[in-house]
C-alpha cells in the first residue's frame, strides 16, 4: 500500500471522527457545561439574595429590638412614676387617717375630761351635802333638796 493512501485514508477518517464528534458527542457536552454554568449562576445569584435578605432581616431584626429597649424603658419609666404616685397617695392618706386618728383621740379625751369634771362635781356635792348635814345635825332628804343640789353642781 501506498503511504499516500494511508496518509489520505486516515485524514478521511479523521474527518469523519470530527463531523462525528462535532454531530453526536459535542452538542451534549456543551449542554451540560451550559447546565452547569446556568446553575452555578443561578446558586451565586440564591446566594447573594439570601445574604442581602439576611441582611435586610438583621436590620429588622436591629429596629425591632431597639423598638423593644425603648419600649421597656418607657414601661419601666412608667411603672416607677406610678409606683412614686402610689406611695404619694398612700402618704396622704395616711396623713389623713392620722389626723382622724389624732381628733379622735382628742375629742375621747375631752369628752373623759367632761366625765371626770362631772363625777367630781357630783362628788363634791354630796361632800357638800354630807358636811351641811353634820354642820346641821340633821338629815338632808336629796330627792326634797333636788332643785338645791343641783344648783349647787351648776355652780362648782
Amino acid at each position: 500500500m501506498n503511504i499516500n493512501a494511508t496518509l489520505f485514508l486516515q485524514a478521511v477518517v479523521f474527518a469523519i471522527l470530527v463531523w462525528f464528534t462535532m454531530k453526536f458527542v459535542w452538542p451534549p457536552i456543551t449542554k451540560a457545561l451550559d447546565e452547569r454554568a446556568q446553575k452555578i449562576a443561578d446558586g451565586l445569584a440564591a446566594a447573594d439574595k439570601a445574604r442581602t435578605e439576611l441582611a435586610a432581616a438583621n436590620q429588622r431584626v436591629e429596629q425591632e429590638l431597639a423598638s423593644s429597649r425603648n419600649d421597656a424603658a418607657a414601661r419601666l419609666a412608667e411603672a416607677e412614676r406610678r409606683s412614686q404616685q402610689i406611695i404619694e397617695e398612700a402618704k396622704v392618706r395616711a396623713t389623713e387617717e392620722a389626723g382622724k386618728i389624732v381628733a379622735a383621740a382628742k375629742a375621747d379625751a375631752e369628752q373623759q375630761v367632761l366625765q371626770a369634771r362631772e363625777a367630781l362635781r357630783e362628788q363634791v356635792a354630796a361632800l357638800a351635802v354630807k358636811g351641811a348635814e353634820q354642820i346641821l345635825r340633821k338629815e338632808v332628804n336629796p330627792t326634797v333638796h333636788a332643785d338645791l343640789l343641783s344648783r349647787l353642781k351648776t355652780e362648782l
